[in-house]
């Protein structure tokens, strides 16, 4: 009778402990720091480095962010500085390693993507109801040894992120982004390291992203994280000259 009571209690116990995906979501929220944190940090700024070209090459990198809805991408090397930025309506670049110096306009699909990066800067997950996005658990999955659970946050625009949270922690160890640009999806893997405490709030400080099934892939391990700093709107806007758009001193 007691190994029958033993045996019913194991064959329940998975349903019993299982998590769904909104509860999932709140354990992530919580072990970022919570709401209440993540709402206070209204603008970011990130320094560090990024490799690319297996390694080969190291560019200095800054990433602003200003809330709502504004981020900026600086990769810097010999001298040459590469832009791109969003501030919440047109999206633009400066890129003089295609020999071009002055800022021009980018796509509605580009200006998408870094819309959607300033929105879930501190994850997909927070706030997917206000953002109306849409929840659902897929399981557990293996991710290099770790049994991580896997939800998946659809977009309004069809845009979606598939999330793989750590078991024991619920932070991101992973994500697949599925995005239509230019007309074609495109998925990018990225996995997440070195989460670190950003007044309050823990934000990866590594990141290996590329797309899925290419080996090519970009390092980033930022080095530095400055809350709250003060951004003008500027930095973000379509730049009338070209001379003021170096923060990363700012």
């Amino acid at each position: 009778m007691h190994r029958l009571a033993a045996l019913l209690l194991c064959l329940v116990a998975p349903a019993a402990f299982a998590m769904t995906a909104d509860e999932l979501a709140v354990k992530n929220i919580e072990a970022k720091g919570g709401l209440d944190k993540l709402h206070a940090l209204k603008s970011l700024r990130l320094t560090g480095r990024m490799r690319i070209q297996n390694d080969t090459l190291e560019l200095g990198i800054v990433t602003l962010v200003k809330q709502p809805g504004s981020i900026r991408y600086e990769a810097s090397i010999q001298g040459l500085t590469q832009v791109q930025a969003y501030d919440g309506a047109q999206a633009w670049q400066i890129n003089p390693f295609q020999g071009r110096k002055d800022a021009e306009k980018l796509s509605a699909d580009d200006a998408k993507s870094l819309g959607e990066d300033a929105a879930d800067f501190a994850g997909a997950l927070v706030d997917y109801q206000t953002k109306k996005y849409k929840l659902d658990y897929l399981g557990t999955e293996d991710v290099d040894g770790t049994d991580a659970h896997k939800l998946r946050v659809t977009r309004p625009n069809g845009d979606s992120v598939t999330l793989y949270l750590d078991p024991d922690h619920f932070l991101e160890i992973r994500t697949i982004e599925r995005r239509i640009e230019h007309g074609v999806p495109l998925e990018t893997v990225t996995d997440f390291g070195d989460y670190e405490q950003v007044e309050g709030v823990y934000l990866p400080f590594y990141a290996e992203s590329g797309r899925k099934g290419s080996t090519e892939r970009q390092k980033v391990q930022f080095e530095k994280a400055d809350a709250n700093p003060a951004l003008a709107d500027s930095l973000f806007q379509f730049p009338t000259n070209t001379h003021s758009s170096s923060p990363a001193t700012k």
